[in-house]
């Protein structure tokens, strides 16, 4: 029979790090990503790490000596593939989110309570057989485009504030910019 639980709960193992209060840890800053095609939907991913089906854009963190759009940049083509998309808005401000309590200790070696984040809007000016989440920093297992107002109804339930609210700030932009010339 198996045994349910962690045996070692209430035990101090030899190494182990005393609990932290999350609030007592900073964010780690990053960078968010909504790619957006030609029909105004949102390119959303499922995490490779994740047991049950949660959706998000792309995002990650700002490389020492980077700036928040050479990051973003950055992120797209290593978690997507993509190169061909242009920033057309950024976020007024740096959003934020917390990690679950539990959740802490298990990511960034538990360094970061959440993550303090600048979002862009890139509109994605190719085809979808350029997306690629098979890359080397593969985090995905599988993508789809979703439309605005979904986004917060299939993201995890701790970053649905803040992608309620990029839904609100980013949602004048849709049929705001122009496609790219040429393109239709």
């Amino acid at each position: 029979m198996k045994q349910k639980g962690n045996p070692a709960a209430g035990r101090r193992s030899k190494g182990r790090q005393p609990a932290v209060d999350p609030e007592s840890l900073p964010y780690r800053a990053g960078v968010g990503i909504m790619l957006l095609n030609r029909q105004d939907e949102v390119f959303v991913a499922q995490r490779l790490d994740m047991r049950n089906a949660a959706w998000q854009m792309p995002q990650g963190g700002i490389d020492p000596g980077e700036n928040a759009e050479t990051a973003a940049y950055r992120e797209l083509f290593e978690e997507v593939g993509v190169r061909n998309a242009k920033i057309i808005a950024e976020s007024a401000d740096w959003h934020s989110y917390d990690l679950p309590a539990h959740l802490v200790p298990r990511l960034w070696g538990g360094r970061y309570r959440g993550q303090r984040q600048k979002w862009f809007a890139m509109r994605f000016l190719g085809d979808d057989s350029e997306i690629r989440i098979d890359g080397e920093h593969a985090e995905f297992s599988a993508w789809r485009w979703a439309g605005l107002a979904e986004l917060p109804a299939i993201i995890v339930p701790f970053k649905r504030p803040l992608y309620t609210l990029l839904v609100e700030e980013f949602r004048p932009l849709l049929h705001a910019v122009s496609e790219a010339p040429g393109r239709r």
